[in-house]
């Protein structure tokens, strides 16, 4: 594994972390971002490994696209597309104000359990692909 693959795979894991303990602190509408975060920088290191060294991961956010670069959509089940679909909105809509009060409002502790532990799982199966 190249270094720049382990750099983006330690974000991940310190991100997994951060989404729990926001969770501890009910800071739900963090959970969601940081689940994101999470799934984002794992595909960047899937994406790190199959470019040369020294080349630089995109500068997007967007699940899919990370995903499909990384050639791993395709290979992903029904339910992990439709579960990076969802992060996907957790990310964009938890940065601007006018989204911010309606996420707040559907995430509730259960919500954010099974977000972090699908969000774990895919991670896991994203690291398995590296």
């Amino acid at each position: 594994m190249s270094d720049n693959s382990a750099y983006w795979l330690g974000l991940s894991d310190y991100d997994i972390e951060t989404a729990k303990a926001m969770r501890k602190t009910g800071r739900y509408l963090y959970v969601g971002f940081m689940c994101h975060q999470v799934i984002e920088k794992a595909l960047k290191a899937a994406i790190a490994k199959n470019c040369a060294e020294g080349a630089i991961s995109p500068k997007i956010h967007h699940l899919l696209k990370l995903a499909d670069r990384a050639g791993l959509f395709e290979k992903m089940s029904s339910e992990q597309q439709a579960f990076i679909k969802e992060l996907n909105s957790l990310n964009i809509e938890a940065r601007y104000p006018e989204y911010k009060e309606q996420i707040a409002e559907e995430l509730s502790a259960e919500i954010c359990d099974t977000l972090i532990v699908e969000t774990e799982e895919l991670q896991c199966w994203i690291k398995a692909q590296l």
